[in-house]
């Protein structure tokens, strides 16, 4: 029997940030197709005799939205974990002279109108710790400089708030790089600068008539840096959040050594795959002295007969040698195994597609709704450590029994799971290879089952050296996918895509250009994506060196 062909051949790359909005909207999510498809809860650096937190991420907590402003926290203590551990807790416990413990504060500001305590403001006035601010509520400083010390804000800072703009700003410029950003997100901060001697325009808003304002500014003599809006809503790999991610390695990193460097992935392959088309992207990519991974499920599942006239299909790797011989041949060309779900798919059930591997969600529940978008639902039936991590276990057995070895690393299927599911990919593999998915209350260690009822917040990483909340080590995936056809509302991505987002991520720093790549696709369009790639100064490095 060949292997299926997916309906929709080439997948899109479940778009992280972009799920993030629908806890403010439609509730839609997108999730990449043709795949066959909690930690310890505790604030990030606050296990064990883990060192102490270098970085203080304070958050909202009143008003309608006060899980969102948690989930945004989350969001930004993931980001920051790259410049050293992070704990996270809410603004209104801030207490007097508490950031001269840190070398930095991030205040995320997502409530408006929330209530600052004047020991926070004070300690922001200061200038002796480097803080950054998010969004909401910079008049409060405003207010508080002149009642603490009658000093008028504008004359120390060179700039002050002038009120929101809500124009439609569809652009942020940073580092000569146009980054989009949806209209929808709302509006930004205006600013006015009063003495260009002592602030810094770090990034642009720009209008859709082209005409701009500062979107984040900085006053290097009070350490305080300030961006005029949240940068996570409907986030995609072109949006403005990897220029914030690029001004977060600006503001933080300790190297500033440019860094350019490439990953891909082989997605995707199970007991059903042709082992003629993974040789070839083994060849080709050996050819071209490039290291890749290849997320591997072991079990092949189609209960309902989707590709069988109705008639069930069951096949382990182990009753596929062809396959097997073929992962072992990829692994000599310099391909590395990834846990990629044991069956990836759930049950006899669509979930939300065909039923069978390669299509569905195996950690999670989704259904496509009658306007064709995917929503997620929640954890599949009899979710718990112990199930996630017997599938993970069985995942193992089954390559040791083709004589292949257990993967460092996992791939969620569709890249979503719930909280316990990454706690036993934590234990089993240490790393996660892709983006991830976030819920209300794990950034407080107060996490409960009922936190799946709020949608969840997606993320996808713009550079290495992650260790998120779930304490899972973070092997980033940002350009999503080669994925030819339309479908759920996305469209076509094709190579030249993929390359022009590498060109962005191009103002960062340490950037980092990872994509994904089904081998049903053949080798044209890989060679048309990595030679793009490299033309744009990156070095292609295996994922395991990250």
């Amino acid at each position: 029997m060949t292997a299926p062909r997916r309906r929709l051949v080439g997948a899109r790359s479940w778009l992280s940030t972009a799920v993030a909005i629908a806890v403010l909207g439609v509730g839609a999510a997108v999730v990449e197709r043709g795949q066959p498809s909690s930690a310890s809860l505790a604030p990030t650096g606050a296990r064990g005799a883990a060192p102490a937190p270098t970085t203080l991420v304070l958050y909202d907590t009143t008003g309608a939205w006060g899980g969102l402003c948690q989930m945004y926290a989350t969001l930004t203590a993931n980001l920051m974990s790259r410049f050293g551990p992070v704990t996270s807790r809410p603004v209104r416990t801030y207490l007097a002279d508490e950031m001269d413990a840190y070398r930095r504060v991030v205040y995320v500001g997502s409530t408006y109108g929330e209530p600052l305590p004047n020991a926070f403001l004070d300690d922001v006035a200061e200038g002796t710790t480097e803080v950054l601010w998010l969004g909401h509520n910079i008049w409060a400083l405003h207010d508080r400089v002149f009642a603490a010390s009658g000093r008028y804000f504008a004359n120390v800072y060179g700039w002050q708030w002038a009120g929101y703009d809500s124009s439609a700003f569809t652009a942020v410029e940073y580092k000569g790089r146009r980054f989009t950003r949806d209209a929808a997100s709302g509006a930004v901060m205006g600013t006015v600068t009063t003495d260009a001697t002592k602030r810094t325009v770090l990034a642009s808003a720009i209008r859709s008539d082209g005409a701009s304002m500062p979107w984040a500014v900085r006053t290097p003599s009070m350490r305080l840096t300030y961006v005029g809006e949240m940068p996570y809503a409907y986030a995609s790999e072109n949006d403005r959040y990897v220029a914030f991610a690029g001004l977060l390695q600006d503001l933080f990193d300790a190297d500033r050594t440019l860094r350019r460097r490439a990953l891909v992935r082989i997605e995707d392959v199970g007991p059903m795959s042709d082992p003629d088309e993974l040789r070839s992207i083994a060849d080709y990519l050996a050819g071209q002295r490039v290291p890749f991974s290849v997320t591997v499920f072991t079990r092949y599942e189609d209960p309902l007969g989707t590709y069988n006239d109705g008639r069930p299909v069951s096949r382990r790797l182990s009753q596929a040698p062809a396959v097997v011989s073929a992962l072992a041949y990829m692994r000599s060309k310099g391909g590395t195994l990834v846990m990629h779900g044991l069956t990836h798919q759930s049950d006899r059930r669509l979930n939300p597609y065909s039923g069978a591997s390669a299509d569905d969600f195996e950690f999670w529940l989704a259904h496509v709704d009658d306007d064709d978008y995917v929503r997620y639902d929640g954890p599949v039936p009899g979710d718990s450590l112990a199930w996630a991590s017997g599938r993970m276990n069985r995942h193992t057995a089954d390559l040791a029994s083709v004589r292949l070895p257990k993967p460092t690393m996992m791939t969620m299927p569709h890249y979503a799971a719930s909280a316990v599911d990454y706690e036993a990919a934590r234990a089993t593999y240490g790393r996660h290879y892709g983006r991830m998915l976030y819920f209300a209350g794990v950034l407080g260690g107060g996490f409960s089952q009922a936190d799946y009822a709020v949608t969840p917040i997606g993320q996808f990483f713009p550079y290495s050296g992650i260790t998120d909340v779930y304490g899972l080590q973070i092997v980033p995936e940002n350009l999503g996918n080669v994925s030819p056809e339309e479908y759920n509302h996305h469209p076509p991505r094709l190579p030249a895509d993929i390359v022009a987002t590498a060109e962005r991520n191009l103002a960062l720093n340490d950037a980092i250009a990872s994509f994904f790549y089904h081998p049903y696709l053949g080798v044209s369009y890989l060679r048309e994506t990595v030679s793009g790639i490299k033309a744009k100064g990156y070095t292609f490095v295996a994922a395991g060196s990250l």
